[in-house]
């Protein structure tokens, strides 16, 4: 039973949301456009606000409803509460529908960076966690101005926050582990990102985005 939980939410992890939302409302293929993942992000620069809400709020309840379902069949497991929603971000970065062949002919399996179910996992085990980290990712996410950097800072609040809980004796300090586990994953997914952040081309969003796009119009005019 164990081991089909966490194929289940795998499996839960797997659904592509925004490959299928910015198919519904422009035809297009996500993995086309952008970076070629299927999280919100992308499925903003593919589709617009509508399908990104949509795609951020189904790929959350992925983690959270991964949580769910370890506490209704395995209450009090916490081992379990915390490996569903690990693998529910494998399934979202590593989907089992996505799978294709690369230039060299073999298999991979596509998705997206796992933010979205991160923050679903931490929610599941916590609700009130929302509340504290909603506000750290609009600071980050509008601040920074890069996704990936909120993507990988989230996970980092979320063990502050879970470490304070755990200290007060208000949650278990396996929660902790959750949260560093979904870091580890959610660098690996990003390490495109990471190298891109390096060199300074890492795709920008909001002002930065805004930035970016004056600055080239500025020099292709000055040509």
């Amino acid at each position: 039973m164990p081991i089909l939980i966490l194929l289940v939410s795998y499996v839960l992890g797997s659904i592509p949301f925004g490959l299928l939302f910015v198919r519904l409302s422009t035809g297009k293929d996500v993995r086309q456009i952008g970076s070629g993942r299927t999280g919100t992000t992308n499925t903003l620069r593919a589709a617009g606000p509508a399908a990104a809400i949509l795609t951020l709020l189904l790929d959350v309840f992925k983690g959270a409803g991964a949580v769910w379902l370890a506490h209704w069949l395995f209450p009090g497991n916490h081992w379990m509460s915390i490996l569903a929603p690990a693998m529910a971000i494998i399934g979202h970065n590593y989907s089992i529908f996505l799978a294709e062949r690369d230039e060299n002919g073999r298999w991979r399996l596509r998705g997206g960076a796992g933010g979205a179910p991160a923050l679903g996992g931490a929610l599941g085990l916590w609700p009130g966690s929302i509340l504290v980290l909603t506000p750290f990712i609009l600071l980050i996410y509008f601040g920074a101005g890069y996704a990936s950097v909120t993507t990988m800072t989230v996970p980092l609040i979320a063990t502050l926050l879970f470490a304070v809980r755990a200290w007060q004796g208000l949650s278990p300090w396996t929660y902790v582990i959750y949260c560093l586990l979904a870091e580890v994953l959610l660098l690996w997914a990003l390490r495109p990102n990471i190298h891109l952040l390096f060199e300074g081309k890492e795709r920008g969003v909001g002002w930065r985005a805004r930035k970016v796009k004056e600055k080239a119009e500025t020099e292709q005019e000055s040509k």
